[in-house]
């Protein structure tokens, strides 16, 4: 991926890897892009259910081409989706989601908003998703984000008449922005909202259409005679890019979903249906007769006879040339009534003055994380590399608004240095805000109205760097972040967190006892800081017993860890709960764990999560021992087959041959391995002459995006699936071995499934395949592909679409016993 971002153009090195974290340092180019963004007024939401869902050709042309404030409202964080990059799933991977949405608007130049809707998995019909979700609660969300951001036009991605035709999260996003756009401007509606926003009517409503919803092109073709339609494809010369090279290379942020692409170029045509509000005159501008000059607000006029002259003859050479009219348009800025955009405006035009006097401004942490109350060492870097006279006056701290008295005058490329203790008393966690309380299925608890919408959580710590440029008072504020190098990687920048003075980490999330042998727990503490000292102890349910009650702990270095371990006894029957680690030092509780997610193309991201595993007394048997994985897209399973007792062996492609197999009592393929390791219709042979010799190869769900499994036998994959995790299943062959032996399978097994029964579904087999269960959403009819096995030659062929990789690491019962029985086919 970084080797095609490089070949396109040198300037999108600041979205690779590690410098998806540096401070945004403009060209001069980009600097004239910022004035004409400046002179433009008017704003454009765009409006879907999931990262991913974004039409990212038309929110860059809008934000590159239109100069339009432009947000993207994705309602979810897109939780409920699968991970193409590592093992992160559910809250995890909706952390990992949120940043690579937040690296896509950074490349096409738009901004990010969402709303507290969890996205818990598929969903057929918007009635259903309206109901886990509570309707009212993200209907409240959307109308918020619209009375925030203000938007002159809104745009759907999803038909909103259309229910049952794609994704219930779909068209629900489109009916929720439907039902807003007539309620944001009544005071009784949401009226609590009203305390730190005010009411707003967009001026319309359009839904962004496509051949691909009428799936008939003769009818699509008529229908877009009477649609708003613009060329998307337009060329940026300042860029060197077209506008759908930029779309491109934003959507292919969306790692972790595979949505690494090729750039595209030329012509491209889209078109937004107009639904509500104030129809535009002119069918090529959406903005039509909407005023977006400095004439829209009052006394603007004066703010934008200065900065259109500015745009009119820049300087690309110079562009310092223009900070005293640019400080002239600030301070009138300032004085503008319009606290909308008054704040908006500021902030633009600073950066840009900023810029144009190169002005680098650094408030670089010694670590990069402390705990609360403590005082951080900060190293500053300050300097100004144009002729425009600066003094930079003080430096305030946000916690405390201790000023730091300065007086310094920064003469031309002279850098200054210098270090102050900051204080970090009263300090809150860093971690991501909408995951501080429990979530319900359909929705994350937030209780500070002001969070709400934001994407991530705002830095807890900043500094104020307060100067006097050319005479005109003005502020920048910087975050504080962390700076360093390592010699394979050169310079890094980090986001600076507040953490706890102890975490706690347990390997391993569910743990499954198969009989009532005591097992060793062992429980990794981690010190925020230096000389950490406390005690441990693990809290279970009554009928568990756990030895010593506590252990000490004694920590001289931050970021050090000491292992403790426990010995639980499980109850003789069957018994689930949770174990939970808490942690005491200096009169405090500590009970989270620290988890960090570390990818080149997002920032470093740090969550705390409640330190806990499941713990289950489980009777189950099993048959064979050696268990050969291949992975595919990533997934717990292995580590999860582990804690019954199997060796589970991590192949490799190139390992996979008729020696190395024979060695397994089974092989079992990770999810959507046929989708993402090619080098398997190559090993396809040797798996196949493993199974005609008494081998058990057991097939995980694969997307059915043209893929061949190259199953022994016919086999065709559909998007077939059963979304609700309580739906009834029928067991169709009781008899079936699969199913008895060495673990009884019966309809109970199917209790305590979550998020979903399973997807992509076979829905062709040939004669040789066993269908073993049935299944169906509500109003559907049964789906009987979610197992299948076949006998072919001495050995078995099983494939399952069933979502075993989310119920064994959620530590369902049935779904162990399951797997177990399809590990142990043929062993009686």
């Amino acid at each position: 991926m970084k080797k095609l971002f490089l070949s396109i153009s040198a300037i999108l090195l600041m979205y690779t890897a590690l410098s998806a974290q540096q401070p945004n340092k403009l060209t001069s180019n980009e600097i004239f892009e910022k004035v004409q963004k400046l002179n433009f007024l008017g704003t454009a939401l765009y409006i879907a259910a999931h990262p991913d869902d974004e039409n990212t050709r038309l929110i860059a042309y809008l934000a590159n081409e239109v100069k339009a404030r432009t947000a993207y409202l994705s309602l979810t964080r897109g939780d409920g989706g699968q991970n193409l990059i590592g093992p992160e799933i559910r809250e995890l991977l909706g952390v990992i989601r949120t940043q690579e949405l937040l690296a896509a608007r950074r490349v096409d130049g738009g901004e990010q908003m969402f709303t507290r809707a969890n996205d818990f998995g598929y969903s057929k019909h918007p009635d259903e998703t309206l109901q886990i979700w509570n309707k009212e609660e993200v209907l409240s969300d959307v109308v918020w984000a619209i009375r925030t951001f203000k938007p002159d036009v809104i745009i759907n991605r999803f038909n909103h008449r259309t229910p049952g035709t794609t994704h219930g999260h779909h068209t629900s996003s489109a009916m929720l922005s439907v039902e807003a756009f007539d309620l944001v401007n009544d005071n009784t509606k949401f009226s609590d909202q009203l305390k730190y926003t005010q009411v707003w009517q967009p001026k319309r409503l359009f839904f962004n259409t496509s051949s691909w919803f009428y799936r008939d092109k003769d009818k699509f073709a008529e229908a877009s005679k009477n649609f708003t339609k613009f060329d998307v494809g337009v060329y940026y010369p300042l860029k060197g890019l077209s506008n759908n090279e930029l779309a491109s290379l934003a959507s292919s942020q969306h790692l972790c979903q595979g949505f690494g692409r090729l750039t595209t170029r030329g012509s491209q045509t889209e078109y937004v249906e107009f639904l509500k509000g104030d129809a535009p005159k002119d069918k090529s501008d959406i903005f039509s007769g909407i005023n977006t000059t400095w004439n829209r607000v009052k006394n603007g006029g004066q703010v934008g006879g200065i900065l259109y002259d500015i745009e009119e003859n820049f300087d690309f050479t110079n562009p310092a040339k223009h900070l005293p009219k640019l400080l002239e348009a600030y301070s009138l800025i300032t004085k503008l009534e319009n606290e909308h955009w008054k704040k908006i405006k500021t902030a633009e035009i600073k950066e840009i003055i900023e810029a144009c006097l190169g002005l680098y401004i650094e408030a670089s942490a010694v670590s990069a994380t402390a705990v609360p109350n403590s005082t951080i060492d900060v190293n500053f870097e300050v300097i100004n590399r144009s002729d425009i006279p600066v003094e930079l006056t003080s430096i305030t701290s946000n916690k405390t608004n201790k000023k730091y008295f300065k007086g310094i005058s920064l003469a031309k490329n002279k850098k200054e240095n210098f270090k102050e203790q900051i204080s970090l008393k009263g300090a809150n966690y860093s971690d991501p805000y909408w995951l501080r309380n429990e979530a319900s299925l359909g929705m994350y608890a937030v209780d500070d109205r002001t969070l709400i919408g934001k994407p991530e959580t705002p830095r807890e710590i900043t500094v104020d760097f307060n100067m006097i440029v050319n005479y005109v008072p003005i502020s920048f504020t910087k975050n504080v972040i962390r700076r360093y190098s390592k010699r394979d990687k050169g310079e890094i920048y980090e986001p600076f967190e507040i953490v706890p003075r102890v975490t706690t980490k347990l390997k391993d999330k569910v743990l499954i006892f198969s009989d009532s042998v005591a097992k060793k727990v062992e429980v990794e503490v981690r010190a925020g800081a230096n000389f950490t000292s406390g005690t441990v102890q693990l809290d279970v349910p009554k009928e568990w017993l756990v030895s010593p009650v506590e252990i000490p702990f004694n920590i001289a270095q931050k970021n050090d860890k000491q292992v403790v371990v426990f010995t639980v006894v499980p109850p003789k029957n069957q018994s689930e709960g949770n174990l939970k680690v808490i942690a005491n030092s200096q009169g405090e509780k500590f009970t989270k764990e620290l988890i960090e997610i570390n990818y080149n193309h997002i920032p470093k991201q740090t969550v705390l999560k409640n330190s806990e595993a499941k713990i289950v007394r489980l009777n189950i048997k099993k048959k064979g021992t050696n268990i050969g994985y291949i992975k595919g897209a990533g997934d717990a399973v292995p580590e999860s087959l582990q804690q019954i007792g199997y060796k589970v062996i991590a192949l490799k492609p190139s390992e996979i041959n008729n020696k190395n197999l024979q060695q397994f009592d089974a092989i079992v393929l990770g999810i959507r391995a046929y989708n993402v390791v090619n080098d398997l219709k190559f090993k396809q042979k040797f798996l196949l002459e493993y199974v005609k010799n008494g081998g058990n190869l057991i097939v995980q769900y694969n997307t059915n995006r043209g893929v061949d499994v190259q199953a022994p036998y016919q086999l065709k994959l559909s998007r077939d699936r059963v979304t609700d995790e309580f739906a009834e299943v029928t067991i169709l062959d009781p008899n079936n071995s699969l199913l008895n032996f060495p673990n009884k399978i019966t309809e109970a097994d199917f209790k305590g499934w979550v998020q979903e029964r399973g997807l992509y579904f076979p829905d062709i087999w040939s004669e040789q395949y066993t269908p073993l269960l049935s299944m169906k959403d509500k109003g559907e009819t049964p789906k009987l592909g979610s197992l299948l096995i076949a006998k072919y030659g001495e050995g078995n062929y099983i494939y399952t679409g069933l979502s075993f990789f989310r119920e064994l690491p959620a530590g369902v019962s049935g779904a162990y016993k399951l797997f177990a029985n399809m590990l142990s086919v043929g062993k009686e």
